[in-house]
């Protein structure tokens, strides 16, 4: 008998997965044989396939990404072979003048794991989830239910900060408006009777929980924002002195098994007795964690509409004029900053074709004479904290090539700054950069970079955040005593 099984989404987005699984033998006696599976996705006019084998035994970890406009899946084996990956939009559901974010990712989340063929869920043991950083909820701390809307990412209660600059040490993660202490505060003094039963989630956090059933559970990742100490492994005095302190979650290291996988959906879907569900992380460091960086002095560089390094260090780092922040990373630092350059102001100036005709007639082993500070607007953070720094993108010579050489290696230069920053303030110096982003795709600019960096600079194979959900997932399953 030939298994064939296809799945056809046609909402919100143009997705489809289709899995074959080699011919059954004779009755079924033969337990072991291995299953070889073909995993497609379309969606509008790309295509990704996914070869995989999996045998009766095989042991399989799904992570899920919820970023900011959609959420994907990846699955893979303890090798971090992908087994299968996908992706949906978030449905958009209206709620007076904003949108149901609370709906949108709590439908995604079971759309994504029905998207999962069946015959990869019985094979799932660990489940790990990663969302945006400073994504917050308030939730009623017996349903779970939320109290509220949910505070986005890049929200921002300046309301609120003058109470946390009044509790927190000068310079702290959480003194901008947009970090979830500013957010907590925020809802607190306007909560009224609410505040009696509420608890304090992530997004991350509160997905999870829909997983495993038990409230009031995050990771020390994503409770950075709200105040938490990664390296004490506590909440500060200056914290838990304030009345809202009983709404702050327990936290626990990344990858920690919190409970199994809830019966009822088990039983619905298909998957295994054993499925535990473990503590996530922020969209950021799933995608660090994705390129499989893992020993000090190893970098990523993502070169999107910005630039955005981050470092594995021994040691942690903090400077709020630069916007330089850690997480912990077990016993390692994670230490990063951005700048405005990137990919924005490329995109200001050439279009994507012009980009790559232009790119194939530069000649990477020379340095360009060129001195410019490619920015999108005024205004700069890291390397250099100056808000009324104006973007400098002249002299332009009559080559267009010339110019976009220029603009390429003095975007180079600003990341050896940045890199150098780092060092200067205590990190770890940097030895080898994976480089992922759109950038990436150039292999004149990484030729560039290589010569000013002085480093060798190698394109990152796996880049997406739900495949560094998915090896937090391995973690969980490795230390699980549940």
């Amino acid at each position: 008998m030939v298994l064939i099984g296809t799945i056809s989404l046609t909402h919100p987005t143009s997705t489809t997965l289709s899995t074959t699984s080699s011919q059954k033998i004779g009755n079924g006696s033969c337990n072991n044989a291995r299953k070889t599976r073909a995993i497609s996705m379309s969606v509008g006019n790309s295509k990704k396939e996914v070869m995989g084998v999996v045998g009766s035994g095989e042991r399989l970890y799904l992570g899920l990404d919820f970023g900011t406009s959609g959420a994907r899946f990846a699955i893979i084996d303890v090798g971090g072979k992908i087994q299968a990956e996908a992706k949906r939009e978030y449905p958009l559901y209206s709620s007076g003048e904003s949108y149901d974010w609370v709906r949108s990712w709590k439908e995604t989340l079971f759309l994504l794991l029905q998207d999962i063929p069946l015959e990869l869920r019985k094979h799932i043991v660990s489940i790990s989830v990663d969302g945006t950083s400073a994504t917050t909820l308030i939730v009623h701390s017996d349903t779970g239910e939320p109290l509220s809307r949910p505070f986005l990412y890049n929200e921002s209660c300046p309301d609120a900060l003058p109470m946390v600059k009044s509790i927190a040490p000068p310079n702290h993660t959480v003194c901008t408006g947009s970090s979830t202490l500013c957010k907590l505060i925020s809802w607190w003094n306007n909560a009224g009777s609410n505040q009696k039963s509420a608890l304090l989630l992530h997004q991350a956090d509160w997905l999870l929980w829909l997983l495993h059933g038990k409230l009031g559970v995050s990771d020390y990742n994503n409770a950075l924002k709200v105040g938490y100490d990664p390296e004490v492994d506590s909440y500060p005095s200056w914290l838990v002195c304030q009345p809202y302190s009983r709404l702050l979650p327990s936290v626990v290291a990344p990858g920690t098994p919190i409970a199994s996988l809830k019966e009822e959906i088990r039983n619905k879907l298909g998957f295994q007795k054993d499925c535990v569900v473990c503590t996530g992380t922020t969209d950021s460091i799933a995608a660090f964690l994705a390129a499989r960086a893992t020993q000090p002095g190893k970098a990523v560089t993502s070169l999107g509409s910005t630039l955005a390094i981050k470092l594995l260090s021994n040691t942690r780092i903090e400077d709020s004029r630069f916007g330089v922040y850690s997480h912990r990373l077990d016993d390692k630092w994670l230490v990063g900053g951005a700048s405005n350059t990137g990919g924005a102001v490329l995109r200001q100036l050439f279009t994507d074709d012009e980009l790559d005709k232009l790119s194939e007639q530069i000649n990477p082993s020379e340095a360009s004479l060129l001195d410019y500070y490619p920015l999108p607007k005024v205004g700069e953070r890291f390397p250099v904290a100056d808000p009324n720094l104006a973007p400098r993108l002249v002299p332009r010579p009559e080559s267009d090539v010339e110019y976009l050489h220029g603009i390429l290696e003095s975007i180079a230069r600003i990341e050896a700054k940045a890199y150098g920053l780092l060092k200067e303030l205590g990190a770890t110096e940097v030895d080898e950069v994976f480089t992922a982003g759109g950038g990436a795709k150039n292999e004149k600019w990484i030729k560039i970079r290589e010569r000013v960096l002085g480093l060798p600079v190698i394109r990152a194979n796996q880049t997406e955040a739900a495949y560094g959900a998915a090896l937090l997932a391995i973690k969980g399953d490795q230390v699980n005593i549940l």
